[in-house]
């Protein structure tokens, strides 16, 4: 997940001119209780240059173990607790796929319904007329990554919003063919949360609500930058300039909501993995049946993605893996599944780059070994 270039330095030009300093006198607040293995692991990643690291093991029937280590935000002593929000970038994509499968459940929505049945009243190019909700949520439908985001009118609702980016973007024809190629897109994911709104009448936001976080207990979860504007009660993100890290409280436009704005605790994001965890395990779940499962983590012929889950074969999970990662810019972070070892390993880190993206895999690394896999 990608700011637009616009909104990004528009929100981060006031922070570049008074860039904070790393104060070593500052002893950082001691972060929240934590599992004294995982933050162990953590402090041991010596090379992970990121202001804080956090990490859970999820079994499901177990309690979640948590740990985290370093700092909610440069310049600022607070530490960065285990029980603090995380923002999880596109990793919110497999959680937009799970919610519109149970509107296919509910009959409001099938995974064969296209934008022209759905979108009657907007013209869009011939070839986007038959794309399917599938192909949508498996990039298969030949959408550009990203829209003008900035472009839209902020006044309007972020149903409104998408609304707009979608009209605008189906005009042209495709580069591709729909359905013959994988074409990493938040637009399309953006439309796929449109065509909930549209069935359903409500807002994806309140869908994911109704139909994902209540039913699953994630109480922690919501939408855009963790915490309090100006405050540090919550973990701010981070970006690497000048040798320094720059904290912000910046994120994707509300609009990009179904591509990566959903925020919660690792122990609720575990809630979450440890649902796909049964679902691919064939067990009994809170919402959706065991064959709607399969469809949401069976990528098409050919291809290594499924409905917001990249399939592979790892010998430490003992075959198919189902995995993620998420950034806004801010922040990194990272999810294993392995339905044969039952286990659920994910890692987070409040700065976006290449060091966080190896923090995070590096800290995953280490669960590995603390879960003996």
């Amino acid at each position: 997940m990608v700011l637009d270039r616009r909104d990004f330095f528009a929100a981060l030009l006031p922070l570049l001119v008074q860039v904070p300093k790393n104060d070593t006198n500052q002893a950082p607040v001691p972060p929240g209780e934590g599992d004294d293995a995982i933050v162990s692991a953590l402090k041991s990643l010596k090379q992970a240059d990121v202001p804080g690291l956090t990490a859970a093991i999820a079994i499901p029937g177990k309690p979640t173990r948590t740990g985290a280590t370093g700092i909610r935000k440069a310049g600022s002593p607070e530490g960065f607790g285990s029980h603090d929000l995380v923002h999880l970038g596109s990793c919110t994509k497999a959680m937009t796929a799970t919610m519109i499968a149970t509107l296919v459940e509910q009959g409001k929505l099938a995974w064969t319904s296209t934008l022209a049945e759905v979108f009657p009243d907007v013209t869009m190019h011939a070839d986007y007329r038959p794309v399917t909700l599938t192909q949508l949520l498996t990039h298969r439908a030949s959408l550009p990554a990203n829209a003008f985001w900035a472009g839209l009118g902020r006044a309007k609702s972020t149903t409104e919003q998408r609304r707009e980016a979608m009209t605008a973007s189906l005009k042209s024809a495709p580069k591709v063919k729909p359905g013959t190629k994988m074409l990493y897109s938040n637009l399309g994911y953006a439309i796929a949360g449109l065509m909930a709104e549209t069935v359903a009448k409500t807002s994806w936001e309140d869908l994911m609500r109704e139909c994902l976080f209540a039913p699953l207990g994630m109480s922690s979860a919501g939408f855009g930058p963790p915490g309090i504007k100006d405050k540090v009660d919550q973990p701010w993100g981070h970006s690497a300039m000048f040798g320094r890290k720059v904290p912000s409280q910046i994120d994707n436009p509300p609009v990009l909501g179904p591509a990566g704005t959903v925020h919660s605790t690792m122990a609720d994001w575990a809630k979450f993995a440890e649902l796909h965890l049964k679902g691919a395990r064939g067990e009994a779940t809170p919402i959706l049946k065991p064959e709607t499962f399969r469809i949401l983590q069976t990528p098409a012929p050919g291809e290594s993605y499924a409905m917001g889950w990249g399939v592979t074969e790892r010998e430490w999970a003992g075959g198919t893996t189902l995995s993620h990662s998420g950034s806004n810019t801010q922040w990194f972070c990272t999810v294993w599944l392995a339905p044969k070892r039952n286990t659920a390993l994910l890692s987070a880190t409040n700065e976006g780059g290449n060091a966080a993206a190896k923090a995070a895999d590096d800290a995953v690394g280490r669960l590995i070994k603390l879960a003996g896999l």
